[in-house]
C-alpha cells in the first residue's frame, strides 16, 4: 500500500471512534441554523471542483455528456443517501421545549461505507478510465457532488421532521407511547 492509501485508513481508525461517542447522547437541535452547514459547505465543495480541474498534469478536456451524466447520477445518489441518512436521525422535543436530535449509527456505517467506496473505486476506476471511456475527473468529481447532495438533503429532511415537532406534531421514527 501506499502512503496516499493509508491516509483515509488512519482517518477512519481516528474519526470512526470519535464519531459513535459524539452521537451517544442526544445533542441540541438548532432548526433556524440549519441552513448554516450547506451554506459553508456547497462553496467549499464548488471551489473543490474548480480546484481539481487545475490541478497540474490532469486532463483538462471538457466533461462530455457521460461526464455529465456521471455527476448527475453522484448528486442523486447523494441527496437519497441525506434523505436516508436524515430520516434515520431521531428528533424529539424535551419537556423544556428544546428540540433533541441524535443521529443513528447507521449514518455512521454509510460514511464509512462511502469513504471505503471512494477509495476503493477511485483505485479500480483511475488505471481503466481510458480503456472504459469515462473522464477519471468526472468519476472523482461525482463523489464531491455526493457529498453536496447528501448534506443539503439531510439539512432539508431534518428542518421539515424539527419544524413538525417544534408545532407540536411528532417526529414519525418516535412511536406513540401507548395511553393508559
Amino acid at each position: 500500500m501506499t502512503p496516499q492509501q493509508y491516509a483515509p485508513l488512519i482517518a477512519l481508525v481516528i474519526m470512526v471512534p470519535l464519531i459513535l461517542l459524539r452521537n451517544r447522547a442526544p445533542r441540541t437541535l438548532r432548526p433556524k441554523w440549519m441552513w448554516v452547514t450547506p451554506a459553508i459547505i456547497v462553496p467549499l465543495m464548488g471551489l473543490a471542483l474548480w480546484g481539481s480541474s487545475m490541478q497540474p498534469g490532469m486532463d483538462h478536456t471538457p466533461f462530455d455528456a457521460i461526464s455529465w451524466m456521471i455527476l448527475v447520477v453522484g448528486f442523486l445518489l447523494g441527496c437519497a443517501a441525506g434523505w436516508w441518512r436524515g430520516k434515520m436521525t431521531t428528533i424529539q422535543r424535551a419537556p423544556d421545549g428544546v428540540l433533541k436530535a441524535q443521529a443513528s449509527p447507521l449514518g455512521v456505517i454509510l460514511i464509512i461505507g462511502l469513504f471505503l467506496g471512494r477509495s476503493t473505486l477511485r483505485s479500480v476506476l483511475e488505471p481503466h478510465a481510458a480503456a472504459w471511456h469515462l473522464n477519471a475527473l468526472a468519476i472523482t468529481d461525482a463523489f464531491l457532488v455526493f457529498v453536496v447532495g447528501m448534506i443539503v438533503v439531510q439539512r432539508i429532511e431534518m428542518y421539515i421532521r424539527a419544524r413538525r415537532v417544534q408545532a407540536g406534531g411528532t417526529d414519525s421514527h418516535v412511536e406513540a407511547a401507548p395511553a393508559a
